[in-house]
């Protein structure tokens, strides 16, 4: 089992960042890849940022590239997502998954076996 956990969200103007985190507990040595997922509300949810624990290597949803920054501290357990630059759009729930396995795809919320209860991001203009 592996348990997550998010936090940093918070409000923001337009413009600011936020970084969130992600602690990991349980059996993490053997995760594949860990990822964020955004969801605002009457939408499905999305991809945003995934990196790959065996090698670093970072895959972004191709609109939020530039902007946001996923990374990892090994040390801590824990995956970050640096937000800058932060839209009104980019307002919704933020969730961190744990892949046990590369399945083919990091993008897809359904390769995802575990997922934290999620962090709110809100953007005013």
């Amino acid at each position: 089992q592996v348990q997550l956990v998010e936090s940093g969200g918070g409000l923001v103007q337009a413009g600011g960042s936020l970084r969130l985190s992600c602690a990991a507990s349980g059996r993490t040595f053997s995760s594949a890849a860990m990822a964020w997922f955004r969801q605002a509300p009457g939408k499905e949810r999305e991809f945003v940022a995934a990196i790959r624990l065996t090698d670093s290597r970072t895959y972004y949803t191709d609109s939020l590239k530039g902007r946001f920054t996923i990374s990892r501290n090994n040390a801590k357990n824990t995956v970050y997502l640096q937000m800058t630059s932060l839209k009104p759009e980019d307002t919704a729930v933020y969730y961190c998954a744990d892949a046990r396995y590369y399945s083919g795809s990091y993008y897809k919320a359904d390769q995802y076996d575990y997922w934290g209860q999620g962090t709110q991001v809100t953007v005013s203009s």
